[in-house]
């Protein structure tokens, strides 16, 4: 191949590099505020499993207004967002706001704080099953969230309620 078809090469190869480089636009910083910023920041937890926080993340972004459900004439609306595992019924005002909501996920992997407490607390024992319960009101603000497990050894069965921490709860 000559000097100046390898020069050629190059310099396309170079000039295809750098224009992608140049061509792109950068856009203005957009700040995205969710309505239900409340809610997500209540029940919100980053060692929760990861379907409990989609279907949170779902339930605060849903748009109401802009649903097939809306209908200015209600003031209230029970709208459910679902998963195999577990569900999330939240009650709208008409505004589109949170102002409770229900959680409840069964199975999920339970958080590190958890899991620990429960080797710690109960060794030998084995997880049978486990249910997520999450409570949200938002006037006055209350978040109750409570893991209910079944535990097994042997031939026994032993139920606990912990919160997040991995302490029991009554």
């Amino acid at each position: 191949m000559k000097k100046s078809t390898k020069l050629f090469f190059l310099s396309f190869i170079a000039f295809c590099f750098t224009k992608d480089l140049t061509a792109q636009e950068l856009l203005p910083g957009v700040t995205v505020v969710s309505f239900n910023y409340k809610y997500l920041k209540s029940v919100n937890d980053t060692n929760a499993a990861q379907p409990v926080r989609l279907l949170e993340h779902k339930a605060a972004g849903f748009d109401l207004k802009n649903s097939e459900f809306y209908e200015e004439e209600y003031d209230n609306y029970y709208i459910s967002f679902y998963l195999p595992e577990g569900e999330v019924l939240a009650f709208y005002d008409n505004k589109g706001k949170i102002e409770h909501a229900a959680e409840r996920f069964k199975n999920v992997a339970l958080p590190k704080a958890v899991a620990t407490s429960l080797a710690n607390k109960y060794p030998g024992w084995i997880l049978a099953k486990d249910f997520y319960i999450v409570k949200y009101y938002s006037d006055p603000l209350e978040v109750k969230k409570v893991y209910k497990l079944i535990l097994k050894k042997d031939k026994e069965r032993m139920k606990v309620k912990v919160n997040e921490k991995g302490e029991e709860v009554k």
